[in-house]
């Protein structure tokens, strides 16, 4: 039995999807069972009791943790609960660069207390570290359908973006094959910027799309103002000045050696949800 943490998430939803198609014997776990469209299991990081019922009985473990203040408690719960529970493998969702700062604002440093907790908890392990997702351009849906320009934070810098669907196929492989005590680092086939990726939407949809400058101070300002966390607001400061100085212009090969195919590309994702734009 597979357990899946964060099910109704982006890359949670996904490897469900790949796990049932293959036929293996999944429990996706959920706060809110209504915005699951299979039978699952409630679980909350915060409640140790749903997750030791959600694991009873489970093999092996996806633990994908919402990106907030809490992510580090909600992965040491998981993985304590599932060291408890006997669980035999656990793979986790991280993210690109973690452990290369140690400042609270920089995200890099938020998963360092999950990977370090996996690595210690006798268990086999996988760890995921990828690079900005594309679905992040949904963000932008609403402004391009009404012909607004994308707000761009991070000037010519680039990333390599990565399809989720990708990182989620890795997963299932990590999952159900043989790639314990591994770090994957999941990119795309090319660092892309945002102007880059309006350029691949515009011609995707057929039609000019722009953006426009924000200055890190005014986007500051403008999160303050609409009363988002003080700490989130420096992580998003700190992540945006760190693409735009070329931080992130990061590609690997893993996902292809894991897949056995090319990464897909970001226009791969856009032309496969072009919808979403219109």
């Amino acid at each position: 039995m597979i357990l899946i943490t964060g099910a109704t998430g982006t890359i949670g939803s996904e490897v469900l999807r790949q796990l049932a198609d293959r036929g293996e014997r999944v429990r996706p776990m959920a706060r809110d069972l209504s915005k699951l469209s299979v039978e699952g299991v409630r679980g909350d990081f915060a409640d140790p009791g749903s997750l030791e019922r959600a694991l009873r009985g489970v093999d092996s473990v996806l633990l994908v943790t919402a990106f907030g203040t809490d992510l580090a408690r909600h992965d040491l719960a998981l993985v304590e609960a599932a060291r408890r529970a006997g669980t035999r493998k656990v793979v986790k969702i991280s993210a690109m660069g973690t452990g290369e700062s140690t400042e609270e604002n920089d995200v890099r440093s938020w998963h360092h207390p999950g990977e370090q907790a996996v690595r210690d908890s006798g268990m086999a392990w996988t760890l995921l570290r990828p690079a900005g997702f594309a679905s992040n351009a949904l963000m932008w849906a609403q402004a391009v359908g009404a012909g607004r320009p994308i707000p761009n934070m991070t000037g010519d810098g680039g990333q390599g973006v990565v399809d989720p669907r990708d990182v989620a196929a890795v997963a299932v492989e990590a999952l159900t094959g043989e790639h314990d005590g591994r770090t994957y680092t999941l990119t795309g086939p090319e660092v892309i910027s945002v102007p880059g990726q309006a350029e691949v939407l515009g011609e995707v949809l057929g039609r000019d799309v722009a953006t426009v400058p924000v200055p890190l101070e005014a986007a500051r300002e403008g999160m303050l103002a609409s009363g988002m966390d003080p700490l989130m607001v420096e992580v998003f400061m700190t992540g945006s000045a760190f693409i735009a100085g070329g931080g992130a212009a990061v590609l690997s090969a893993d996902v292809e050696a894991v897949l056995g195919r090319a990464p897909r590309s970001f226009a791969d994702w856009a032309r496969d949800h072009k919808d979403a734009f219109a």
